[in-house]
C-alpha cells in the first residue's frame, strides 16, 4: 500500500487519539499539502519542529495500528467483500432473484461499514 494512503487510513482510524496540535499539523501537511516551511510560518514554529512533530505523530499512528490492527482488518474486510461481490455477480443467473437481492444488499451494507 502506498505510504501516503496508509497514513491517511491510519489518521482516519486513529486521528481522534492525537492531540489538537498533532491533528492540526498532520492535516496541514498530509491533507492540505502545505510545506514544512508554510506550516512552521502558520504555526509560529521552526520547520524542524514541524518535521519532528510529524515524525512523532507518524510513529504514534503506526504504534496504534501495531497494537490494535484496525486498518489491516478494514483492508482485509474490503478485499473479502470485493471477492464476494465478484462471486455473487458471476452466480447471479443461477440464483433466485430474492436470494441474490438479499446477498447484494448485505454486501453493500458491509462496504459502507
Amino acid at each position: 500500500m502506498d505510504e501516503r494512503l496508509q497514513l491517511t487510513l491510519l489518521y482516519d482510524f486513529y486521528g481522534g487519539l492525537l492531540t489538537e496540535k498533532q491533528r492540526e499539523i498532520y492535516e496541514m501537511y498530509y491533507l492540505n499539502d502545505l510545506s514544512l516551511s508554510e506550516i512552521g510560518d502558520d504555526s509560529g514554529v521552526s520547520r524542524q519542529a514541524v518535521c519532528d512533530l510529524l515524525r512523532r505523530t507518524k510513529k504514534l499512528l503506526l504504534g496504534y495500528e501495531d497494537r490494535l490492527g484496525l486498518v489491516a482488518r478494514h483492508v482485509k474486510m474490503l478485499s473479502s467483500v470485493e471477492t464476494l461481490t465478484e462471486g455473487l455477480a458471476s452466480a447471479r443467473e443461477c440464483m433466485p432473484h430474492e436470494a441474490y437481492t438479499r446477498m447484494e444488499t448485505a454486501l453493500l451494507t458491509l462496504k459502507e461499514l
